[in-house]
Parts: structure tokens; sequence; C-alpha cells
């Protein structure tokens, strides 16, 4: 698999984990969950870029 692919594949799916936690585990507002899922996914894409870099 690619570098940008597992980046962006492990980007993506960490935001829509968060997003649904927060949405409909924790009953958190649209706009609330959506900054978590950004947030988590850019952190996510920084991790997945470093560990892809070993």
């Amino acid at each position: 698999m690619s570098k940008p692919l597992y980046i962006a594949m492990h980007a993506v799916i960490a935001a829509v984990f968060i997003f649904v936690l927060q949405r409909y585990a924790l009953s958190a507002t649209f706009e609330s969950s959506l900054i978590w899922a950004l947030t988590f996914g850019g952190c996510a894409a920084g991790l997945a870029y470093m560990q892809s870099n070993r």
C-alpha cells in the first residue's frame, strides 16, 4: 500500500470513529463532533506519517 493512501485511510477511519462516538454514544452536538473528528483525524494522519517513515 502506498504511503499517501495509508495515511489518508488511517485519518479517515479515526475521524469517522470519533465522530460516531461523539455524536451517537455521547450525544454531542454536530459541530462539536465534527471538530473532534477533524482534530483526531489530523492527529491520526500525523501519527501514520511518522510511523510510515520509520
